[in-house]
This record gives structure tokens, sequence and C-alpha cells, in this order.
């Protein structure tokens, strides 16, 4: 049956939230109610409006197959598994008829439909849930129906994106439902390690044992704005701790500041987002052809090679500080005009300090983390000055594990005072966040560039820059400590901070000749983000120069050549 022929057959526009308007001079079906500013809409106008209410902007629930027509290149969607049914193992009474039941009323055999589509051309395997399904609960069905299609999209190597919309496992089904978590979890597990790309999409709701097995497993991890996400349910919640719960509690903007999902997307831009995020995770992308040429006529620009080493130190202190000094988020936006900026740890929080994503290269795919400051105060308020707490690194490293399974080269810009030293961050351990971060960046395998484009200050610079090669803008700075906080330690008094500054070997020009960095990039007179292309353009040259050198290598052998690195220091 075609999909547009599966969704008519059953679409009264009864989806959950919209609820018909009895009136003898209103035709039967044209005019419904949203269920949740309870004004009157026209039922076209929903449908053309991605569900979406138009008068409070609501976001209503949509059955499986509207979904995939939504999403799906016309044409291109193949159903698997169609007829696959479950079982009814604690032999619950009622529940065989309520399964028929629902079967006839939503025209599906269970509350998961999975295939092959098209998205913008990339093949990929799909499954969205269907809440009308006994709330898209997950019984031994459920979990087959998904299981079923990891195995078939890591057979065929197709990325896999998967709508959850459950109020979690089956009652009905018992020990054997809460078995499918399992099930689900070992499949994603055998997928991933293949280097399968799993995205998942949580709308409204995603609880219980779905949030707490494949939900919360995605590679990337979107929601829906405002969609119910969490473990326990908000009532449960609320008679355990005997408080109201606050305003947002559980809701997808909740779960991006909390750490747990990448970006909430709304449904107009789902499908291009999808299909963005689908190139970006093809692996084996060669540069793009033109943009190399491109890169190779840099040397053509007119860029001032002369490097002054005879600056006063402390001169270049105060650069590397300046306020109008470009910053992370300036040269994502030059170097990488399509990044796509993923959030969280996974843990705990989004660190602002830190800004990370996916882009393409000159064509080619990569992972791109900054150390941000911002321009302006309030910008650095967001951004914390710069300083990454615990949180920061960790979704860092989680980007970099990810770029690694993906074999993505890494692009690192560096530009931090130093660690945040709170109470707040000692007590998410730090310590532990710098230091798993020294010990993974030695074991990745895919190449790894830092470049420190303002200060770099002590271990909180050098857990992002333990890496194959780092590069120094000529006016930044490297050292183990502010030179404020050397001279307060050595000698009792912060006021000896140019003296400090002097002795420290600090510069571009001290570290090239230590051997602690590889290359220096020249800087305009007077730097800042309207000055900055020639900067940009070397940059552009020599980020592709060590790629095109670094990716022709092994993974064990870029591990080894970068353990040699340190150790000859």
């Amino acid at each position: 049956m075609r999909l547009a022929n599966m969704f008519k057959k059953n679409d009264q526009f009864s989806f959950r939230g919209i609820r018909p308007v009895e009136h003898p001079d209103v035709p039967n079906g044209l005019v419904k109610k949203c269920g949740k500013c309870k004004s009157m809409v026209f039922v076209e106008d929903v449908k053309e409006n991605y569900y979406i209410c138009p008068k409070c902007g609501g976001y209503l629930r949509m059955h499986a197959y509207r979904r995939i027509e939504m999403l799906a290149d016309k044409g291109s969607f193949h159903e698997w598994n169609k007829e696959l049914e479950g079982k009814n193992p604690l032999a619950f009474e009622g529940y065989d008829e309520k399964i028929i039941q629902l079967q006839k009323k939503t025209s599906l055999k269970e509350a998961v439909v999975t295939g092959r589509i098209r998205i913008h051309g990339i093949p990929t395997a799909i499954g969205v849930m269907d809440s009308r399904f006994l709330m898209g609960s997950m019984g031994e069905a459920v979990g087959e129906k998904i299981t079923r299609m990891l195995e078939r999209a890591m057979e065929r190597k197709l990325p896999v994106i998967l709508f959850c919309a459950s109020g979690g496992a089956r009652m009905q089904e018992g020990i054997v439902s809460l078995m499918q978590m399992a099930k689900t979890a070992a499949a994603i597990k055998r997928y991933s390690d293949q280097g399968g790309f799993f995205l998942t999409v949580l709308t409204d709701p995603t609880m219980g044992g779905v949030t707490a097995s494949f939900a919360m497993l995605g590679d990337v991890i979107l929601a829906e704005p405002r969609a119910l996400i969490g473990f326990a349910g908000p009532r449960v919640i609320e008679q355990t701790i005997g408080s109201k719960l606050p305003k947002g509690f559980q809701r997808s903007e909740f779960l991006v500041e909390h750490g747990f999902v990448d970006a909430i997307v709304e449904r107009p831009k789902l499908k291009d987002t999808l299909g963005k995020l689908l190139a970006l995770h093809q692996q084996g992308v060669a540069f793009d052809k033109e943009e190399t040429i491109a890169c190779t006529q840099v040397e053509a620009l007119e860029i001032e090679d002369k490097l002054e080493e005879t600056v006063d130190v402390w001169t270049r202190v105060e650069l590397s500080r300046k306020k109008e000094r470009p910053v992370g988020e300036d040269y994502i936006q030059a170097l990488f005009p399509d990044f796509y900026e993923l959030h969280g740890d996974r843990y705990f929080g989004d660190d602002h300090a830190i800004l990370g994503g996916v882009a393409s290269f000159c064509g080619k795919p990569v992972t791109v983390i900054a150390q941000s400051k911002g321009h302006t105060t309030a910008e650095n308020v967001e951004r914390n000055f710069g300083m990454p707490a615990p949180e920061g690194y960790r979704k860092a490293l989680r980007l970099m594990k990810q770029a690694e399974k993906f074999h993505r080269p890494i692009v690192l810009f560096v530009d931090t005072p130093g660690a945040f030293c709170g109470l707040e961050a000692e007590e998410r351990g730090q310590g532990e966040a710098i230091a798993r971060n020294l010990l993974e960046m030695s074991g990745i395998k895919v190449p790894i560039v830092s470049i420190i484009i303002g200060e770099g200050g002590s271990g909180g610079a050098l857990a992002m820059a333990v890496s194959d090669q780092v590069w120094m803008l000529e006016n930044s700075v490297y050292s183990i400590l502010s030179p404020e906080g050397y001279a307060s330690i050595l000698w009792k008094d912060s006021k000896l901070c140019k003296k400090a500054a002097g002795m420290m070997k600090m510069t571009s020009f001290d570290l090239k000749e230590a051997g602690v960095i590889e290359n220096i990039i020249p800087e305009p007179e007077e730097f800042t983000k309207d000055t900055m292309e020639p900067v940009v353009e070397r940059l552009r040259k020599q980020i592709r120069e060590f790629i095109e050198k670094t990716e022709e290598l092994e993974g064990e052998r870029l591990v080894e050549l970068r353990y040699e690195r340190y150790r000859q220091m």
C-alpha cells in the first residue's frame, strides 16, 4: 500500500490534542478544537502547518506514517516487518482484545513503523513510534522491530533515525517488556561498534523504559520543542517528593540545559536538519576538488609573513587578552560556514564556554571544538569568560570520541585563561575531567590539530591540546599559569606579573624554539574580526594540508607518533 494511502485510510484528523466540534452550521470535520489552547482551528490549516496549532503554536502528536511522509523523498519509503505482532506473555485479561481493537482503529500492527527511506537522496533506515497504539509503549514486538531495523541497517551500512513517542515499557507484558530495553541497547552497541550513525528524535512524550534505553543512546539526540522527556513521570515524582515540580521540568528545553539533548529542532526545519546531519556523518568523503584548488591558491593572497620576535612579552600577553581579538566562534563562522552545534556532556549540563559540533571543511566532514569567549560583557558572562567547567571538558571529549567513531579529523581552538576554579567545578570533578581528556586524547585514532588563538592557560588549555600538532597565533600565549598567578605563587605578589611573563617562556616564539609547538600563524598589526581574513585563509590552507597528510596514516600510527611527540618533552 502506498504511504499516502496508508495514512489517508485512517486519517480522520484524530491526532492527539485536537477535539471535534459539533455545530449545526459547521460541516463535520472542517473545524476542531485545539486541546492545548482550546481555540477553534481549521483541520486543513493544522495539517498544512506540520500539525502545529496556528493559534498557540502547540505541537500536536502525529501518526507514524504522516511523519514518514513529511520526511521521505517522494516514493522512497519501503516498510519492514509490517506484520510483526507481539504475544500476551502474562495471559493478561483483555489484552488480546485491546490489541485487536487498536489494530483496527490505527491500521497498525504495533506501536512502531520501521523501514527504509531517502532524505535528500541519502538512504536511511527509519523507525517511528506511534503514541496512538497503547501510548507507544514498548512490548516485545516494538523491541523486536527496532532490533531488526538496527540489524538490517548494519548489514546494509545505513544510518538510522528513530523517532521516540512512548509512555515507556508495556505493563501488560511484564518482564518481557523490560527485557526489550536490554535487547535494543545491545543491538545499538553492535551497530555502533560497526561505525553506524544512530540519531534519535525525542517527541512528546518520551518516558520510562524508552528514555532509559534507545532514546538516550543516539550519537546525536534531537528533540521537538516542549516535548515531555524523562524516566519517572511528573506525577510520580511529585507524589514521591511531596511537592510541585518547577515549570518546564522534564521538557526538551530542560534536557538541553542539563546536557542530555544536542538540539531542539522545529518541525518545519526537521527534514533539512536531518539531511544535513546525515551528510556530515557520511564516511570516506574526499576533499571537494574546487574547494581544494581554492585552498592551494591562498599563497597568492597578500599575507604578512614577517614575524616580530622583538615585541615585549607583556605586550603579547595584553594582545592575547584584547577584547577586540577574534574568538573561537569567529573562526568557526569563517572557516566552517555549515557548522552544526551539538550540546551537552550527557552527564550534567551544557557548558557554553565550549562550543562544539560537526561541519564540512573543503567538502570533508570534520569535528570542530572551541574554547569560546565573547566580545561583549553579556557574551563573556554567558561563556564564563572562556573558563570551562567539568561538563565543558566532558562535552569536548564526547565530541572527540564521536569524531573517532566516524573517522573525522578534529580541529580545536584553544583560548582560555584556565579552567574554572569555582566550588561547584570542584564538586563535579574538574581535575578528573581534565585528566580524562589528557588520557583519552592521547589515544584517539584520528588526526587532531590544536590552534591557540589567544590565551592558553595551564591544564585548562592542555585539556584541548593533546594533539598531533599544536599551532599558535603570533601574539597568543601558552603557559603553566597566568603571569599574575605565577608571581603570586613564587613571590607572593601578583604585581610582579610583568617580570613573571618575561621568565615564563610563554610566547609563540619561545615555544616554537622549545619544540612545544609546530607552527606560528602571523597576525595583522590591528587584529580584529574585521581584519582576520588573511589569518583565516592561511589557516584554511594549512589545516587542509595537515588533514591531507595525517589522514593517510593508520590510527595506531597516529597514536604512536602522538606519544612520541610528548615523550620527547
